[in-house]
């Protein structure tokens, strides 16, 4: 057995007697524990007595244990797995190392003898101490202890099931013992799932031998593929059911909405069916209410750009158009402003398909064009609500568009989107929709297009050399200052599952209309406008906010090309320079 210290130590005392906090700070968060009943630790980085690095620092040091840095460390899944999933969240641990004759063993409290006992015990081998960042390790929890094997057993049982019996799916709903049911515990262990990762939609997708399930985190889709395929229809009836949607009727597409709850987080679950060759695609966009409404401060927007945007917002008049394709965040920069802007003397109007945030004071309408709600006729009844600011879903037609410029030519402030790949473009699009070039010329305020690109995994940085393409792409956007940027990748570990990357940040360009830009619009002379705009001195394209975050090791070189689109750069133009970047071939990770 490894000799460490298994007395008990009262952390209180211990950072008093060491002049680490006062008599005083230590009474006031034993106050404060005794209200919210967290361990001290916490309550004492919480109330800022102390920093939680110099915590740890101080822990280790008494304890005589190491510190780790999870999000440094190489774990092996495996042996994290050693340990039960509850009991490594219930003690806060995680068994990291059994390669000798014990187990190396990281846990946020230390001192939480019954925790050492317990784990010992399960793991029936001697434990080694660490110490781990309590936040760390919940995360690396979730990466590793996946929903994976569940859904396939559910999957397993419920293809088993809908073999021995021909029951009615349609009577799932009405079951005393539904929560028995393998569809159910299926569908549960699928959303815990994709909760635990960060997944922003699961697509269910029918095949003739096998059902798809796919997941889309950070962007990208990762896929799961079962052989149970007569499991889709149960789980789309019970799918529908949870919406409110007709189950018996699976010729046409339907649209839904139902909330859950997960890991004490509320999840509103925005719905779309499709009938296709095999059954029905499902579609689901998870929304986490749990977390509240963001402000500006907290989208990442450059400090300039966000400046400038919030003047444009509090302007009392105008169009403003966020811009970007499906999944580029633009309704939460929507919603931010309007978290901004939404105050007691502000009367706002929402016009939405669907309304996907509940706002308070602010009168939020969900279009229905099955019965002839529109985007248009909505937004004809709100303006005679007499609404300071109007928020528009999407400009979708030519109607929608016309009112929106006049609303904003009338006194108001007219916020909405468009399906447009940067804010150049934008403002040509509203011509092309059979907007009249003076209307768009003396309404429209500002555009912002944005996307959402994937931040590299810290716990995998390293220095990365470009090929031959990537370079003289570079050569093509930033020109000479290629040759002094040293870029970074991700190599891929388990933290962000071997993809090199791990969240997302914000890339935006805003472009405010001027003198000359009005002038090109009002003539309807696209060239005259890409030319101004060009020279606009505050406008920056997408692609240059990207090659920032690439020159700062935010993101990667790939991440800039995949958002600037098809590129056409003939590599054989270019000679790579030398030694800087002459690429070996093995040095170039697989993955780019």
């Amino acid at each position: 057995m490894s000799t460490q210290v298994r007395k008990k130590i009262r952390l209180g005392d211990l950072l008093v007697e060491h002049k680490v906090i006062s008599e005083h700070q230590l009474m006031q968060a034993l106050a404060a524990q005794k209200t919210s009943g967290r361990k001290l630790g916490k309550v004492l980085i919480e109330e800022g007595f102390i920093d939680e690095d110099k915590m740890l620092d101080f822990l280790s040091r008494q304890l005589h244990i190491p510190f780790i840095d999870l999000k440094y460390y190489k774990y092996s899944a495996d042996t994290v797995r050693l340990l039960p999933e509850t009991h490594a969240r219930r003690y806060r641990a995680i068994s990291l190392d059994a390669s000798g004759d014990d187990i190396l063993v990281g846990m946020a409290d230390p001192t939480d003898i019954f925790g050492y006992d317990e784990i010992a015990n399960i793991l029936k081998r001697p434990i080694r101490q660490a110490l781990v960042r309590e936040a760390d390790l919940l995360k690396t929890i979730d990466t590793v202890y996946r929903r994976t094997q569940d859904i396939n057993t559910f999957a397993e049982e419920l293809g088993e099931e809908l073999s021995a019996n021909d029951f009615d799916v349609s009577q799932l709903g009405d079951n005393a013992d539904v929560a028995d049911a393998p569809v159910v515990k299926l569908l549960q262990s699928l959303f815990e799932d994709a909760v635990q990762v960060g997944a922003s939609d699961i697509h269910i997708e029918p095949d003739e031998n096998q059902l798809r399930i796919r997941q889309r985190v950070d962007g990208m889709l990762n896929e799961t593929v079962m052989k149970e395929a007569r499991i889709a229809t149960a789980l789309v009836s019970r799918l529908k059911l949870m919406a409110s949607l007709n189950i018996s009727e699976r010729r046409l597409p339907q649209d839904g909405r139902f909330n859950i709850r997960v890991d004490g987080k509320s999840i509103d679950i925005r719905l779309s069916t499709m009938p296709i060759q095999h059954g029905e695609s499902v579609v689901m966009r998870l929304l986490d209410q749990s977390h509240g409404l963001l402000n500006l401060n907290q989208l990442g927007m450059p400090d300039d750009i966000r400046e400038r945007f919030q003047k444009i917002i509090t302007r009392p008049h105008g169009l403003v158009l966020v811009t970007g394709p499906t999944g580029s965040g633009k309704t939460t920069t929507l919603y931010s402003a309007l978290n901004l802007l939404n105050k007691p003397e502000t009367k706002i109007i929402t016009v939405e398909d669907p309304v996907e945030y509940r706002l308070p004071r602010i009168n939020q309408v969900q279009v229905k064009p099955s019965i002839d709600l529109t985007f248009a006729r909505v937004l004809r009844t709100a303006l005679r609500q007499d609404p300071d600011i109007v928020l528009v879903g999407e400009m979708r037609d030519h109607e929608t568009v016309e009112m929106g410029l006049r609303a904003a030519m009338t006194g108001h402030l007219v916020l909405s989107t468009l399906h447009t790949n940067d804010a150049i473009s934008t403002a040509l699009r509203l011509l092309d929709m059979g907007a009249e070039g003076y209307l768009v010329a003396s309404a429209l305020d500002a555009v912002l297009a944005q996307r959402l690109v994937r931040r590299i995994c810290e716990s995998c940085i390293e220095d990365y050399k470009l090929d031959t393409h990537e370079w003289a792409w570079a050569q093509q956007i930033i020109g000479e200052k290629t040759d002094s940027i040293q870029f970074k990748h991700g190599a891929g570990c388990p933290h962000c599952n071997n993809t090199g990357y791990h969240g997302r940040i914000g890339v935006y360009e805003l472009l405010e209309i001027n003198h000359d830009l009005a002038n090109a619009l009002r003539m309807n002379d696209a060239a005259a406008f890409n030319t101004a705009a060009e020279r606009t001195a505050s406008f920056r394209p997408l692609v240059m906010s990207v090659m920032d975050l690439a020159e700062k090791g935010v993101s990667t070189i790939e991440e800039a090309m995949r958002i600037s689109g098809d590129i056409n750069i003939d590599a054989e133009d270019f000679e790579l320079p030398t030694p800087n970047l002459n690429v070996e071939l093995e040095d170039i990770s697989t993955e780019h």
